[in-house]
C-alpha cells in the first residue's frame, strides 16, 4: 500500500519575505518531532521498509510512504508525526546551510537557472513567479518563528488531503488517520487566485562559461480544473513529446537541436504550454524559429493518425500507472487537492480517448501559444 499527505501550500503562497519556506519546511520535517530525533525517523522508515519521500512545488508539499500491507497503521502514524515537526532552533541552523548549498548547486545548472528564470517573466507579479527555493537572501534571512507561524497558519486540516492506495481497508484507514491527525487543529489557508497578466517579450542571460545554448518559453494554457486538460495532454505529446513528436523530427532528428521538448503545466486556476530547447550558440535563433512554425503548422495540418498514437500512449502511461500503489496515490491525491473529487481509471481514460483531432483544434483557436515569454541562456 501506499500512503500519502497532501499539503496545499508552495512558493506561490509565500511572501518575498519568506520565500522558500515552504521547501525549508518539507526538510523540516525529516529532523524529528517532539517524540522522534532525525534519527528515528529514517530508523522507522527502514524498520518498515519504507520507500518514502517528500517534493515540495510552486503550489503543493507532499510527504508519502509506500510499505507492505501489514504495516499500514505503523505508516500512517509515522506519517503523522512527520507533519507535527519540533522545529528546533538547532536543526533549524543546521538545516538552513543545507538549503544554502542547494539553492549554490542550482545556480550551477542551466536548465534549472533558465526555468526559474523564465517562470518569473512569464508570471511577472503573480505568485506563481515565486522561486521553489527562494534565494540565498530570503532563506538567510528567515527565522525560526517566521517559519513557525506559516506551518500553524497553513498545516491543518482544511488544507490538507490524505490519499491512499492498495491492499486496505478504507473505514480502517479512516480510523487510523482520525486517531494519529483528529487533533491536528484546523487551518484557514485561502490561495490568491488572481489570473497572471502576460504579454510578448524575449529576454536573454548571458554566462560565457557556457558552451550551449537553452531557450524555454511559455505561453497560456488550460489550469487543473479545466477539462481542456485532457486534450492539452495529448496535444503536448502530438507536438513536443521525447521520440516521434513533431519537435523530434523537425529538431533533434535533424541534428538542429540536442532537445526540444513541448509541455504543458497545469497550474491551480491557471496553466501553461511550455518548449525547451538546447542547441549549439550559433543555432538558438535557427532552432527557436523552426520551433515556433512547428507549432502554427500544428494548428493547419494536425491528423487522426497522430492524435491517435499519442492518446494510446497516454492510456498506457495512465493504466501502468495506475497499477502501482505509490503511482495510483499520487495521483487521486493531486486530484483531490485541485478538484475535490475522485476519477478512476476508467474515467480519466475514457475522457482521453473521446478527444478529436477537431478537439485539438478547438484548443489551439482557444490557446493559440501567444503572447509567448521567451528566455534564452548562453555564452553570448
Amino acid at each position: 500500500m501506499a500512503a500519502g499527505i497532501f499539503v496545499q501550500t508552495g512558493s506561490r503562497d509565500e511572501s518575498a519575505e519568506i520565500n522558500g519556506v515552504s521547501h525549508f519546511l518539507e526538510h523540516m520535517m525529516f529532523k524529528g518531532s517532539e517524540k522522534y530525533t532525525w534519527e528515528d525517523v529514517n530508523r522507522i522508515f527502514d524498520e518498515i521498509g519504507a520507500r518514502y519521500n517528500a517534493y515540495t512545488s510552486q503550489e503543493n508539499t507532499a510527504y508519502y510512504a509506500n510499505v507492505l500491507p501489514e504495516f499500514t497503521e505503523r505508516a500512517v502514524e509515522h506519517l503523522a508525526h512527520l507533519l507535527r515537526p519540533a522545529l528546533r532552533q538547532k536543526d533549524f541552523d543546521t538545516e538552513k546551510n543545507v538549503i544554502l548549498e542547494e539553492i549554490a548547486m542550482y545556480l550551477d545548472d542551466p536548465g534549472q537557472r533558465l526555468y526559474e528564470r523564465a517562470m518569473a517573466e512569464h508570471f511577472g507579479k503573480h505568485p506563481l513567479s515565486m522561486s521553489v527555493l527562494g534565494s540565498a537572501e530570503s532563506v538567510k534571512k528567515l527565522t525560526r518563528e517566521q517559519m513557525a507561524e506559516y506551518f500553524a497558519r497553513r498545516y491543518g486540516p482544511g488544507n490538507i488531503v490524505f490519499a491512499a492506495t492498495g491492499n486496505l481497508e478504507f473505514p480502517r484507514l479512516v480510523e487510523m488517520v482520525t486517531k494519529y491527525c483528529g487533533h491536528w487543529p484546523r487551518v484557514n489557508a485561502p490561495r490568491v487566485f488572481d489570473q497572471p497578466v502576460v504579454t510578448a517579450k524575449r529576454k536573454s542571460m548571458v554566462d560565457a562559461k557556457l558552451n550551449r545554448s537553452y531557450t524555454m518559453a511559455f505561453t497560456p494554457g488550460p489550469s487543473a480544473q479545466d477539462e481542456r486538460r485532457f486534450a492539452a495532454r495529448v496535444l503536448s505529446d502530438v507536438i513536443g513529446d521525447a521520440e516521434g513528436s513533431r519537435f523530434y523530427w523537425a529538431l533533434v532528428d535533424n541534428a538542429i537541436a540536442e532537445d526540444a521538448e513541448f509541455g504543458f503545466y497545469p497550474h491551480d486556476r491557471c496553466g501553461s504550454f511550455y518548449l525547451s530547447l538546447v542547441t549549439d550558440p550559433e543555432r538558438t535563433d535557427q532552432c527557436l524559429e523552426i520551433a515556433r512554425k512547428e507549432l502554427e503548422r500544428a494548428k493547419a495540418d494536425l491528423n487522426d493518425a497522430e492524435v491517435e498514437r499519442a492518446k494510446n500512449k497516454i492510456a498506457s502511461s495512465i493504466v501502468l500507472g495506475g497499477e502501482i500503489p505509490l503511482g495510483r496515490m499520487r495521483a487521486i491525491g493531486g486530484q483531490w487537492l485541485y478538484n475535490g473529487d475522485y476519477r478512476s481509471l476508467e474515467m480519466d481514460t475514457a475522457t482521453l480517448m473521446s478527444i478529436t483531432t477537431d478537439s485539438l483544434r478547438q484548443l489551439m483557436g482557444e490557446f493559440p501559444f501567444d503572447p509567448m515569454t521567451i528566455v534564452t541562456l548562453g555564452p553570448k
